[in-house]
């Protein structure tokens, strides 16, 4: 079952990718990096080789290094998102080819393509797979050498850029250069954001009530230790657990209605690895 959901998300990912490069990037000529880059430039000098089929092609090397240097299910996953964003793609532009950007201006051609298809790419990664070509070399310096994602992407892409230039011209050129330092921050931030969860410490006279709520309502685990009050030298019972934003939401408010003296204190936590989280 888990799998399933897995590659559902990597199709919803996917197809968000496909949204933002068909509609915003690839009509407006900007090859922001990554084998769709390539292929673009590919297409800009053979017009009779399709993107899609060209991005086919250029992925059987890079998926054996996938294989090889990554793992076996990171490849699965990874060939089933490429093969689906390269036939998205082509079928893009079988079935509702655009012969221009749909605005005129560049810039929000640039935006709101990377901003959709980063969107599309940190869900993917963040199903630890990829949209295969440079994505791939991005995900194994980043296994490796333990440079985040977008950062890894950007080296990645930084060559194909200046193939960009050189076909598409010097302000094309720069604009896919902009795009790509945009889609590495982008991605990193929403990678990030989706990892977060929430490291909630409670002190309440209702410690029992509050550990239950914990285990059988949220199916979450939690700490309990003792220690000593400051001010009034008391021995107190703190509980401590970790969180996703929707079960902290209710954890409050079950010890708001229960305790109106408990004492909460609050702190995000980047990425948790574990049992009930992520496994690495």
């Amino acid at each position: 079952m888990k799998i399933i959901k897995d590659y559902l998300i990597v199709t919803l990912g996917t197809l968000i990718l496909t949204f933002g490069l068909c509609v915003f990037l690839i009509p407006a000529d900007l090859a922001v990096g990554g084998i769709t880059g390539f292929s673009m430039i590919i297409n800009r000098v053979f017009p009779g080789l399709s993107i899609g089929g060209v991005m086919m092609i250029s992925n059987v090397v890079l998926f054996i290094m996938g294989f090889l240097l990554i793992g076996r299910q990171f490849g699965a996953k990874t060939i089933y998102a490429s093969f689906s964003l390269s036939g998205m793609i082509w079928l893009f532009e079988k079935l509702a080819p655009l012969n221009g950007p749909v605005v005129e201006d560049t810039f929000l051609n640039l935006f709101f393509g990377i901003f959709i298809g980063g969107i599309g790419l940190a869900i993917v990664f963040n199903q630890n797979a990829s949209t295969g070509g440079t994505d791939i070399i991005a995900k194994i310096i980043n296994r490796f050498f333990n440079f985040d994602i977008g950062k890894s992407l950007l080296m990645a892409d930084f060559l194909i850029v200046l193939f960009a230039m050189k076909i598409y011209g010097l302000q094309p050129g720069l604009y896919a250069m902009f795009g790509v330092i945009m889609n590495a921050f982008l991605i990193d931030n929403l990678i990030e954001g989706m990892n977060n969860k929430i490291n909630v410490r409670i002190i309440s006279s209702k410690t029992e009530d509050i550990r239950k709520y914990i285990i059988n309502e949220l199916d979450r685990g939690a700490t309990i230790f003792k220690a000593e009050g400051a001010y009034a030298g008391k021995e107190v019972t703190i509980i401590s657990t970790v969180l996703n934003r929707r079960q902290f939401i209710k954890i409050k408010a079950y010890v708001k209605a229960i305790d109106d003296n408990a004492f909460l204190t609050v702190a995000n936590v980047k990425e948790v690895i574990g049992e009930g989280f992520k496994s690495e």
